[in-house]
């Protein structure tokens, strides 16, 4: 059965989360990764979790992951779904007469979201499950990983647009959508910088560029924004942002969940939440509030 419509920041729930697992391990496996991950990979602690952008050298995102030390040679990084495959292919380019190896691991995802996550995670059955924080800013959530996963007992699924709605809403962008070859971190917000990106570890692929930007303040061309509107219908992705006749951005993810339609989207640096806006898509213009992050 299609899961539910549930508000997920007031009742508890759980969605089938599409993400792909890789497993780093060998002697040199997190020496390795503290040179490629913006994360202090080495500073993990086995069983602890943390996020983390692997860059171009020219500092733009080839993934952002979540790595978990699994063991004192082991890390499994995993990432939004449909982007293991890259990942896998960007972390071999590099490894060069290092004793590590890059591989895919045929785990499944349970994403546990609303008041009472974490505790209800222990009742979560399957094999090998790992139990990890969510991290979503202002959200309860963990998600279980592992090679079979199934849900607590007695907790609802949530449909697509329920869980679509609460990651807007929380500001988490998604590979493909508001993370791409193109994207400066910074751009993503500041909280994902702070949970993402050690300034004290050391050198690590693309640091040159995270680091003066962080020196002059964060200040980047664009930001992500929430897009909250104002008539009822939901903004279609790719459409423009608009306001007072000029384009300042693109609609990135929309959903509409359980309460109004809500939106991603990078705006210019210029325009000041909270901001009245149009989105634009052929003749139709859709009236529209850009807004800080997290959409309240």
């Amino acid at each position: 059965m299609p899961g539910a419509a549930i508000d997920l920041r007031t009742a508890l729930g759980w969605f089938p989360e599409p993400r792909d697992a890789v497993r780093v391990a060998g002697p040199d496996a997190a020496a390795y990764l503290q040179g490629q991950l913006s994360q202090d990979i080495e500073a993990l602690a086995v069983g602890s979790s943390a996020r983390s952008f692997v860059l171009q050298p020219a500092g733009k995102v080839d993934a952002w992951v979540r790595a978990t030390r699994t063991g004192d040679d082991e890390v499994v990084l995993d990432v939004d779904g449909g982007h293991g495959e890259a990942l896998i292919a960007r972390l071999r380019r590099f490894l060069l007469r290092t004793k590590a190896d890059v591989d895919p691991l045929d785990w499944g995802t349970v994403a546990l979201r609303g008041p009472g996550a974490a505790a209800a995670a222990p009742a979560a059955r399957g094999d090998g499950v790992v139990v990890v924080p969510a991290g979503w800013p202002g959200v309860d959530g963990v998600d279980l990983l592992g090679g079979f996963v199934e849900p607590p007992a007695g907790i609802p699924e949530a449909d697509a647009s329920s869980y679509a709605s609460l990651r807007i809403r929380s500001g988490v962008p998604l590979m493909g959508a508001e993370l791409t070859d193109a994207t400066i971190p910074a751009e993503a917000g500041q909280w994902v910088i702070d949970a993402s990106v050690s300034f004290t570890k050391g050198c690590f692929t693309g640091q040159e560029l995270v680091a003066r930007i962080d020196s002059r303040g964060g200040h980047v061309a664009r930001h992500l924004r929430g897009l909250v509107s104002g008539a009822g219908d939901v903004p279609p992705v790719g459409a423009a942002v608009v306001v007072d006749g000029a384009d300042v951005g693109t609609v990135t993810s929309a959903a509409v969940g359980t309460g109004r339609p809500v939106a991603l989207g990078y705006v210019r640096r210029g325009v000041t939440p909270p901001a009245a806006a149009e989105v634009r898509a052929g003749d139709a213009a859709l009236p529209v509030t850009v807004v800080e992050l997290p959409i309240g």
